[in-house]
């Protein structure tokens, strides 16, 4: 049987891994994972890490701006890309491995955006409570060479919450968030008319105080 890490030293392992790779691009949604795994990435490799935030069709503008603002607060370095979705057919045609689709896009965006500003190592942030869902993108992520350091060290969604609030992250008690195209049942043709309603009606329940 495995030796149970404590959480103390799970954080370690972590730093030790970021340590080792040097030089990293980190896939940032500003959601609770990627917003940790840059802080610590930051922590240990100071200028060394790149923060990469992708609009597109399926991603909120408020969610966009929300990271952008927050890597700015972090002090990391930042830069904006974009990518559609919706022009992929495969990935508006909704089937169950519409995410494989969707990470495939990206990542071979991000590495192709890696080789050209010189980062070895593409990083995300999934954890190990990822690999207990049905989450065709991590195919996607294996194919393309991401790293997932929160997954190689141990660390758990609740885990990842509480390093965050010891850090004082504001993202500690987020929501998870997935994207709008997740609300679309599979075998329905993803159409920019239905995100768009989509993140409207979102709007208005989060301006309602409904998380």
């Amino acid at each position: 049987m495995a030796e149970q890490l404590s959480l103390e030293e799970k954080d370690r392992k972590l730093g030790e891994l970021l340590r080792g790779m040097g030089r990293v691009l980190i896939a940032f949604s500003g959601g609770v994972d990627s917003t940790f795994l840059l802080k610590r990435a930051h922590q240990e490799l100071g200028d060394n890490v790149l923060a990469v935030t992708a609009a597109s069709e399926t991603f909120p503008t408020r969610e966009f701006d929300a990271a952008v603002d927050l890597a700015g607060k972090l002090g990391v370095k930042l830069k904006t890309t974009e990518v559609s979705e919706l022009t992929n057919a495969n990935f508006v045609a909704n089937n169950p491995d519409r995410c494989y689709h969707c990470k495939t896009g990206l990542y071979t965006h991000l590495k192709q955006l890696a080789s050209d500003w010189g980062y070895p190592y593409i990083l995300d942030g999934s954890n190990v409570d990822d690999l207990g869902d049905y989450r065709p993108g991590l195919a996607a992520k294996t194919e393309q060479g991401v790293r997932s350091p929160l997954q190689e060290a141990g660390l758990t969604k609740s885990e990842i919450r509480e390093l965050s609030r010891r850090l004082e992250l504001p993202t500690w008690n987020k929501p998870s968030f997935a994207c709008l195209s997740s609300r679309i049942p599979y075998g329905t043709k993803i159409e920019k008319w239905k995100i768009d309603q989509l993140d409207q009606a979102e709007h208005f329940l989060l301006q309602l105080g409904l998380y």
